[in-house]
């Protein structure tokens, strides 16, 4: 497992790839000072390891550093067709083996939500306590109607299975990696959201962070939601960490009503609202959401 060191936005990190027990490469990166306390942080969908705050002082503050990778078809990492979530829980729990490390802290955002619960649920011996911000869940049909446009239109999609999902997807690929970026295919997002989209540093690090994440295609993209939009393949209420649990109100691309179906099967888990906010409100509140989760983890 070979690693590189390097430094962007005054931000050490560290690239690596690692080859999993079936063969398939999962590419990896630590975030921040080395002596930083180690977190694993499982980004959103479509994302990559390359997924962070352009605030650089959120690290300097928290005093984390951050482990990230790409899950199957996404940047660097092997597509793994018709996969699951536990599919790819089992792919972390490889990973935070081969880094030497013990019980670490787990968060997950977005579509990194359902991945971190399925990690604390089939891997209890890796999770020392595990944060869920603005988790992607399964839906029912109000819930889909109050979507953002393109999430409305991708789920309803995925009832009709893998094909017409990826033809779509592909689409939206192509949107996401011109000009367009995030925050023109997310344009009927609420204020709050687009107000955070505006900003050109974090357009900069979008630009990037997508042009790595889909650089294979959208066939990775479609396997993921696939795996995500049925019923899970692993049990939450078997979880026995504490789970945190933070949600925007408004948002419009993980319903909070969806959220709470999931948190009540959770047994030990901890709901914070953040009112009159959306979906990317968590880089607002990362130190926060960081701190917490680090004095569980102690």
């Amino acid at each position: 497992m070979k690693a590189l060191q390097h430094t962007e936005d005054g931000i050490a990190y560290e690239d690596g790839v690692l080859q999993l027990r079936d063969g398939r490469e999962m590419a990896w990166r630590w975030w921040g000072d080395p002596e930083g306390k180690p977190i694993v942080r499982i980004q959103g969908t479509p994302s990559s390891r390359l997924q962070r705050n352009p605030d650089e002082s959120v690290l300097e503050e928290t005093g984390a550093r951050y482990l990230m990778a790409d899950r199957p078809g996404f940047g660097g990492s092997t597509r793994k067709p018709g996969r699951g979530i536990a599919d790819v829980a089992d792919d972390y729990a490889e990973l935070i083996e081969a880094q030497g490390l013990d019980r670490v802290p787990a968060m997950g955002t977005s579509g990194g939500g359902p991945h971190v619960l399925a990690l604390a649920a089939r891997h209890p011996d890796k999770v020392s306590a595990a944060t869920v911000v603005v988790g992607g869940t399964p839906l029912v049909e109000e819930e889909v109607s109050r979507l953002v446009g393109v999430n409305a239109r991708g789920y309803a999609l995925a009832e009709q299975g893998w094909e017409p999902l990826f033809e779509f997807l592909a689409e939206v690929r192509e949107r996401l990696l011109s000009d367009e970026g995030m925050q023109g295919v997310l344009s009927d997002a609420p204020e709050t959201d687009r107000r955070i989209m505006s900003d050109p540093a974090w357009q900069r690090m979008s630009r990037e962070n997508l042009a790595e994440t889909l650089r294979q295609g959208a066939e990775g993209w479609t396997d993921e939601s696939l795996a995500m939009h049925g019923r899970w393949d692993f049990d939450p209420s078997v979880i026995e960490t504490s789970v945190t649990w933070w949600h925007g109100d408004d948002d419009m691309n993980a319903p909070l009503s969806a959220a709470r179906r999931v948190l009540a099967r959770l047994r030990k888990a901890d709901l914070r609202i953040w009112h009159g906010e959306g979906h990317f409100a968590s880089l607002v509140h990362d130190k926060e959401i960081v701190k917490e989760l680090l004095s569980r983890a102690q």
